[in-house]
């Protein structure tokens, strides 16, 4: 076997465990294409390595790829970006091979939208620790080696991050049946283009907030409402149509129902260009949360998946 075999069949070693790198990569930062860049990264340290020596592949680049995303978490950018109040993780469309294994309740929630927000409080290796443990069932022996701690270091780290993300999730949204949430949502719209102020106040939790990156997502810092009437006047403002609104967008977006990193949502449409979305946390039949998300460099990988996905009939053919 001469070397270009050697490799092609190294390379399809690698190749075989992209899917799962990217998931994890997402996990730990956030954003799509930031993912990608590191398991890119992690790829050309598998060139470079001397591959003979490697005896288990999947643990070797599960530990290039984590500390490549802690690098990147502990970089003075990201803290920057990151500390403005102007970050909201990037959303994905249900189906995309990024989001990984979605068969527990730990595996669904570790990708959610607001469990994503909430681990920017974690240190970057408590988030490590959460995400391999929770997402990805990686023993603490597993996760010490990847790491580099010690397993009781990997067990204090995950109890506190479990800690601190419990106790910020108690307000959060749970796991609703899909027929529910898209009643729920076809609510929320109708009230909102209703004119019925009165009607989003009561579809609303005591507690909900609505945090957004602005029309176009253009806001300097995010834009934060936190109180049932407070959402509710912005949203109402916000789905109001208007000349200088359609100018801004580029157009007359329709409005389909969407499952976004698991949660209901909605997206803004122009011809097949996804240019906004809004996903919701559900409580108890009523919506905690709502995120607007409107940059445009954070909706291309949910643009592409959208185009392959076939839209389906929009709940609102023209706003």
């Amino acid at each position: 076997m001469d070397s270009t075999d050697i490799d092609r069949i190294d390379t399809s070693r690698f190749e075989a465990s992209r899917n799962r790198l990217a998931s994890l990569a997402y996990r730990l930062l956030g954003s799509a294409t930031d993912a990608e860049d590191a398991v890119q990264d992690g790829f050309l340290h598998w060139q470079a390595a001397d591959r003979e020596r490697i005896k288990v592949p999947e643990a070797w680049l599960t530990k290039v790829v984590t500390n490549l995303c802690l690098d990147r978490l502990r970089s003075a950018q990201a803290r920057r970006e990151r500390t403005v109040g102007a970050w909201l993780p990037e959303p994905l469309l249900d189906g995309d091979p990024m989001l990984g294994p979605a068969d527990t309740f730990e595996q669904r929630e570790s990708v959610s939208l607001a469990v994503l927000t909430l681990m920017e409080r974690l240190s970057p290796v408590e988030r490590a620790v959460y995400v391999l443990r929770e997402a990805f069932s990686y023993s603490h022996a597993e996760i010490a080696e990847i790491l580099d701690v010690t397993e009781s270091a990997s067990q204090q780290h995950l109890h506190r991050a479990r800690r601190r993300i419990t106790a910020a999730r108690r307000r959060e949204g749970s796991e609703v049946d899909p027929v529910s949430a898209r009643r729920i949502v076809e609510e929320f719209l109708a009230a909102a283009t209703s004119g019925r102020t009165e009607r989003l106040v009561a579809l609303l939790t005591d507690d909900a907030i609505a945090i957004s990156d602005g029309a176009g997502g253009l806001a300097s810092k995010l834009l934060q409402f936190d109180t049932p009437q407070r959402v509710a006047a912005v949203v109402r403002a916000g789905f109001k149509p208007t000349a200088a609104k359609r100018r801004l967008a580029g157009g007359t977006p329709a409005i389909h129902y969407a499952l976004v990193n698991g949660a209901p949502a909605i997206l803004f449409v122009i011809g097949d260009q996804v240019i906004g979305t809004a996903t919701f946390d559900i409580a108890s039949g009523r919506i905690a949360t709502v995120r607007g998300i409107a940059a445009p460099t954070r909706l291309v990988r949910l643009t592409e998946a959208w185009r392959r996905h076939g839209p389906d009939t929009p709940l609102i053919t023209q706003w």
